[in-house]
């Protein structure tokens, strides 16, 4: 469902381009009339701010580049989003270098400014360039991944440490004395003095030496 999500986000982020970034980017590149002045920069050499036809194409194309922004940075979307319509970008950048006149003729609306403005894009180099950017997401394994899936294996993977770590533990910990042993299953701390005679007591070839109340009695 979420890669389904991403494909229908690719053929939006594709018409946002072609009409947006179209329309924006055919704005710009208008010259004014130069007819009766000297000047042929855009807004006359001054601001742009106040030439109201310079800012909402401005604004067309930084939304434009915005929503790409969104779709490749975003780890939860699907690599599709992005991906999808930067191959599309490719394949046309491709067909132009190969066939101009056939990758002229395929622009929809060219009398348009849409279809203008994705012409000059197209030979400008723009789609290619854009079409780079928006195909590296897929190449992230981890961006075809689920985000909870991630979460989990994540997870597990700090239990498996923590188990491997116990155990390295148990392993390395010296193993106490019978007489210690002893003490503890009884209920009672060892002391020192138990650990010493219980110790030698329990040599292997040691005799068992006897306690005063074994020994006969003196006469």
């Amino acid at each position: 469902m979420r890669h389904l999500y991403g494909i229908a986000l690719g053929v939006v982020m594709a018409l946002a381009a072609f009409f947006g970034g179209g329309w924006g980017y055919d704005r710009l590149l208008r010259l004014p009339d130069t007819s009766g002045s000297v000047s042929a920069l855009p807004a006359g050499g001054g601001s742009l701010l106040s030439n109201s036809s310079a800012t909402v194409s401005l604004a067309a194309l930084a939304a434009t580049g915005l929503l790409a922004g969104l779709l490749i940075a975003v780890p939860q979307i699907s690599p599709l989003a992005p991906g999808l319509p930067g191959l599309f970008f490719l394949g046309w950048t491709a067909l132009y270098l190969t066939n101009v006149q056939r990758a002229t003729e395929l622009i929809p609306l060219a009398t348009h400014p849409f279809g203008a403005g994705w012409e000059a894009m197209l030979f400008n180099g723009i789609l290619g360039a854009a079409g780079l950017a928006m195909i590296v997401p897929l190449f992230i394994p981890s961006r075809w991944r689920r985000p909870h899936a991630e979460a989990a294996d994540t997870v597990a993977g700090e239990a498996g440490d923590f188990l491997a770590d116990l155990q390295a533990s148990a392993t390395t910990e010296p193993p106490l004395p019978v007489g210690a042993r002893l003490a503890s299953s009884a209920g009672a701390a060892p002391t020192r003095a138990t650990r010493i005679v219980t110790g030698r007591a329990i040599r292997p070839g040691m005799p068992r030496m006897p306690r005063r109340s074994d020994r006969s009695p003196d006469f």
